[in-house]
């Protein structure tokens, strides 16, 4: 019951989603911030209630028409922090007992990936054998017209 648990849990896929939800509200509040902070005093040129704090005022004499700059700012550098807490604290560490756990269930974590290129002449190479076995008469299962088109 626990070794399905664990291995639940060594996947990733729980961490990435904790931290996406994390990282989703952290966003959100940059969101709110620049909805409250540029949109709604724009807004609030045609007449609106006051903002104060640091900023911008479109409008002079027209306190509703001021951009407030400090939230944004405020929710950018909250957003920063904790994405770096969350990278630094769960992601990293997760990493690496991933590797650790990988590399003892006999896994090949540093297996090389081939390029497109040696994937391509590969394929080039299985074409033409197939298409050499079936002019050949030694069988196949191409048709005449397959092997006209591999050549």
């Amino acid at each position: 019951m626990f070794k399905g648990f664990k291995d639940f849990l060594m996947r990733g896929n729980v961490i990435d989603l904790a931290v996406a939800v994390v990282m989703g509200t952290a966003f959100t509040a940059i969101v709110t911030s620049v909805t409250k902070g540029v949109l709604e005093p724009l807004l609030a040129v045609l007449g609106g209630s006051s903002q104060l704090g640091f900023g911008v005022t479109l409008v002079a004499g027209k306190p509703a028409t001021f951009i407030a700059l400090g939230p944004i700012i405020s929710a950018a550098i909250n957003f920063v922090m904790v994405a770096a807490v969350l990278y630094f604290a769960l992601i990293l560490p997760m990493k690496t007992v991933q590797k650790r756990y990988l590399a003892r269930k006999g896994a090949d974590t540093d297996k090389p990936v081939p390029t497109d290129t040696e994937l391509l002449i590969e394929i080039r190479d299985l074409l033409a054998e197939r298409a050499a076995g079936t002019q050949n008469g030694s069988g196949g299962n191409g048709s005449e017209k397959e092997s006209a088109r591999v050549q």
